[in-house]
């Protein structure tokens, strides 16, 4: 039967003609999703026609006036019409879904109008379907609508059914009107109803029984974008959005059809029955289907109400600036750099002018690295422009942009949002190809919350926070995002994930040695916890077993540190402080099977011939000597003929062995926004008969953004430094004072120990902390400050974390005592901290 047969059947035998054609409709295997919905509202529509000319024939005294209705012409009372509003009034029914009707009035005759509803309502009554209905004024029903946001939101798709076309068209025009003059006002009491909704109801997005409606990312955060964007301050990206919600309201259908009830809560009972009925494979490709579409709708989201609140700003500006211009001068936009072709503009983080994302493919890593450093959103514009001309990373990848990765992974909360509008874009699967498997993909498991991939961003964050107490938080970030991949592959992940873990770690440009932390760490990334909880901690054999998987002290201080984050990243369930305590005993008895003599101080290796030269240059002028090294990796099997990948320069300085050495090194670099990526000090016995020695300094830097200094100007600073003229730290002061860095991230305390039994001949002094401008030439001040003389330092930033070793003495080069050593650590900290 066509949908024209079924439309004569409705009008012919009312609501029993009507009900069969709707049955006959619903059961077309043939047709579904967009045109059934389109069928559906269009049945209802001629039924509901005939429902008012009837019920307008029947009314003593009403002045009949030829209307077109519908898909013909019907008789109606003039100053009356019919009106679908909301999801009916979009033409989008469901199987189940309410009528939203609008009984529209003149307010002549309401004897005849009470009479006109009684016809309209009872008989959808009858039939046992779901009625939203008001009978109002024009005047009544704007009146309503500036009280109640939801009667606002409804009117806005309001469409003409049956009746007095004009007045119809007349309230549409009030209503957008109305719409568009309060928008300053209403848009923002929409979205903080938004943000309750989402507060109640969670993401749908990550829930494994979600609300396709009310959750985040459902139907009714997509019904409130088109509402922002008649209010014509604002616009969602389009991209994907309309897929987004025809898939959401396909999935809906579906569920009414298959349960019989107009339910909008995707239970895990019906799952199995839902993905049938649309054809899918299993309940999990079912889930990730909808979790792809919320996806797309929360981005959407976000990027519109930031824009909303940006336009809403600039007009609550715009008048005050003007003022204080004395005209109608614009003001120039400011634009705050942040790295190397990344600026902040507007509260968002966009491309520089000079920017080329087609020449600099570490350019993504480093804009998302700044934005989540910095807590503020990449611009949807630049992500899209570097999305569609970015060059591909080579293999493996230049250490910049591993380093920017770790940076990005060890930013805290902020590095979801920032992960996100990545991901939106299809960034993430272009840098990491076995992301794809594990995106979206839900966990049957009622103690994980998130999906996969979400899963290992938690985890990430979580970890940020403890990057404090390991050596190599660079490994704890990159394992935290890797521990759970094998997840999309069959059998035991853990299994499954070494061998992805290694394969991406290569990629990224790991070591051999750091590769294989890396995987051992994925392996093993339950044995812990297991262990712990599962066996006997008293009997030798258990703990050696762990010791023997582990196989090294660094190892197994990362893996105690991601137990704690993958747990703390899974659920509220899965992670206790008696959990923890058990966690933490093994680790300690697993850590005494470990442990050994403690390394000596690394052997420093021979001076170079330049080096040497340096060295004796300084000495014989007294003053210090520097060089420049561009550093560079040779090109990749990937692009033999590319021009080799900079890796930042090598600075190498040699100056007399005097009092303020490294704070003043230090400062001046940081006076030209130099980043140390690596640092080491020594000290230089010059050639025999030659009395005295020479500091030698050889450092890796990097240009935060523009180009590099000349080492004349770097040469001339730092004497002006050591003899006392240049005030470096009044200097760093009023920069900072001027330029704020925009820090969007909490990072965890300094943590400054003294590592015992490191070194026979010097007290080691560890300190960790968030790397800062400056940084180094505060730790080197406070040793200072404290009368300890550097003899030799050991400083890698890692991503955002600096993990630095001092090799101290005392003024007679003698290991500081346990109390004094003690003092030095307080000070330190306590300088760091402020």
């Amino acid at each position: 039967m066509t949908s024209t047969e079924m439309r004569t059947e409705a009008e012919d035998s009312g609501p029993s003609g009507y009900a069969a054609a709707r049955l006959r409709l619903l059961q077309e295997g043939a047709q579904s999703g967009p045109p059934r919905r389109a069928a559906l509202a269009e049945l209802t529509d001629e039924w509901l026609t005939s429902l008012f000319s009837a019920g307008a024939k029947d009314s003593e005294g009403a002045e009949r006036l030829p209307q077109k209705g519908g898909g013909g012409r019907r008789e109606g009372l003039r100053g009356v019409s019919l009106v679908a509003v909301g999801g009916y009034g979009r033409g989008e029914l469901s199987p189940r879904s309410d009528l939203d009707l609008l009984l529209l009035h003149d307010g002549g005759d309401s004897g005849a109008v009470a009479a006109l509803a009684d016809r309209i309502w009872y008989p959808i009554w009858d039939l046992g379907l779901a009625l939203d209905h008001s009978v109002r004024t024009p005047g009544e029903a704007r009146k309503t609508a500036g009280e109640d946001l939801k009667v606002q939101l409804g009117l806005l798709d309001a469409r003409h059914i049956a009746g007095d076309l004009g007045l119809t068209a007349g309230l549409r025009t009030a209503v957008l009107a109305d719409w568009r003059n309060q928008a300053p006002k209403r848009l923002p009491e929409l979205q903080e109803l938004c943000a309750e909704r989402a507060e109640r109801q969670g993401e749908l997005q990550y829930l494994l029984e979600p609300d396709l409606k009310e959750a985040r990312g459902g139907l009714r955060d997509a019904t409130a974008l088109r509402a922002v964007a008649a209010s014509w301050l604002a616009d969602a990206p389009r991209e994907g959005l309309a897929d987004a919600r025809r898939r959401l309201l396909d999935v809906r259908d579906a569920l009414h059809l298959t349960t019989g009830r107009a339910t909008d809560r995707l239970a895990l009972q019906e799952q199995d029955q839902v993905a049938a009925e649309l054809g899918l494979l299993d309940a999990d490709t079912l889930l990730r289907q909808v979790y792809e579409a919320a996806r797309v709708v929360s981005y959407a989201s976000d990027v519109t109400w930031r824009e909303v609140g940006r336009v809403l700003k600039s007009r609550a500006v715009r008048p005050r600036l003007r003022a204080m211009l004395g005209g109608g001068a614009k003001p120039a936009v400011e634009r705050s750099p942040l790295a190397e072709g990344v600026v902040e503009m507007d509260g968002e983080v966009v491309l520089a002018r000079a920017a080329r994302p087609e020449r600099d493919p570490v350019l993504p890593l480093r804009a998302a690295a700044a934005a989540a450093q910095a807590g503020l959103p990449l611009s949807l514009h630049a992500v899209r422009r570097m999305a569609a001309v970015a060059r591909p990373l080579p293999t493996p990848w230049p250490a910049e942009a591993r380093e920017q990765l770790v940076t990005l992974l060890g930013s805290g909360r902020p590095t979801i949002e920032v992960w996100e509008a990545l991901e939106a874009e299809g960034l993430i699967t272009r840098l990491l190809p076995d992301w794809e498997r594990v995106r979206c993909r839900p966990q049957r498991n009622a103690v994980h919350i998130w999906t996969v991939d979400r899963h290992l961003i938690e985890t990430a964050v979580r970890a940020s926070e403890l990057t404090r107490r390991v050596g190599r938080p660079d490994l704890l970030l990159v394992a935290s995002l890797l521990h759970d991949i094998g997840k999309g592959w069959p059998g035991d992940h853990s299994v499954a994930g070494e061998i992805i873990a290694r394969d991406v770690a290569a990629r990224i440009g790991f070591d051999r040695a750091d590769v294989a932390v890396l995987a051992t760490l994925v392996r093993h990334h339950l044995l812990l916890i297991d262990t712990a909880t599962r066996r006997d901690l008293e009997d030798p054999a258990t703990v050696r077993s762990v010791a023997e998987a582990v196989g090294s002290q660094g190892t197994l201080e990362l893996l105690h540190a991601l137990t704690e984050a993958d747990a703390l990243a899974t659920g509220p369930a899965a992670w206790s402080s008696w959990r923890g305590s058990l966690v933490a005993d093994l680790v300690k008895r697993v850590a005494a099977v470990l442990a050994g003599d403690a390394p000596e101080e690394p052997e420093a290796a021979a001076p170079t011939a330049e080096q040497e030269r340096l060295a004796i240059e300084a000495f014989r002028t007294g003053g210090p000597v520097l060089a420049l090294r561009a550093q560079t990796e040779p090109p990749t099997e990937d692009e033999p003929s590319g021009d080799p990948e900079p890796l930042g320069v090598e600075l190498l300085i040699a100056v007399p062995d005097q009092p303020g050495v490294l704070p003043a090194v230090a400062g001046v670099l940081a006076m030209h926004r130099l980043t140390v990526r690596t640092a080491e000090l020594r000290a230089l016995d010059l050639p025999d008969g030659v009395e005295g020695s020479v500091l030698l300094l050889n450092w890796r830097v990097a240009a935060e953004y523009g180009s590099l200094p000349q080492a004349a100007r770097l040469r001339a600073d730092l004497v002006r430094a050591l003899d006392g003229s240049l005030d470096i730290a009044a200097r760093l002061a009023e920069r900072d004072a001027a330029y704020p860095r925009r820090r969007g991230t909490i990072a965890p305390p300094p943590r400054v120990t003294v590592a015992s039994a490191a070194s026979r001949h010097a007290t080691v002094i560890e300190v960790r902390a968030h790397d800062a401008p400056g940084l180094l030439h505060r730790i080197g001040r406070a040793l200072e400050d404290a009368g300890v003389r550097v003899r030799s330092m050991h400083v890698s930033t890692l991503g955002a974390n600096a993990v630095d070793a001092f090799y101290v003495t005392g003024p007679k080069g003698a290991p500081l005592p346990g109390q004094e050593a003690a003092v030095v650590v307080r000070a330190l900290e306590e300088t760091l901290r402020g």
